[in-house]
């Protein structure tokens, strides 16, 4: 991976971070962002509330099939 560096003032390295801590990314991750590249796991996670507990929970991205009980089983399957 490449790396990039370019000067701000005090006061725009503050805003970015405090932006970036806001998001809850990293200051690469919130500047990926604003530049608009659209880069593996730069999509905010969605949320939903589980229909079995009332909690909030990770959504499954749009693209991917809901996790079921049965693949839970088997990635836990020679879990010891």
């Amino acid at each position: 991976m490449v790396t990039i560096s370019f000067k701000v003032s005090e006061d725009e390295a503050l805003l970015i971070r405090t932006r970036a801590r806001t998001e809850g990314v990293s200051v690469s991750e919130y500047l990926r962002r604003r530049a608009g590249l659209d880069t593996p796991g730069s999509r905010p996670l969605g949320r939903v509330r589980c229909p079995h507990t009332g909690a909030m929970i990770f959504a499954a991205p749009a693209e991917q099939a809901p996790l079921t009980t049965e693949m839970v089983r088997e990635l836990l399957s020679d879990f010891p």
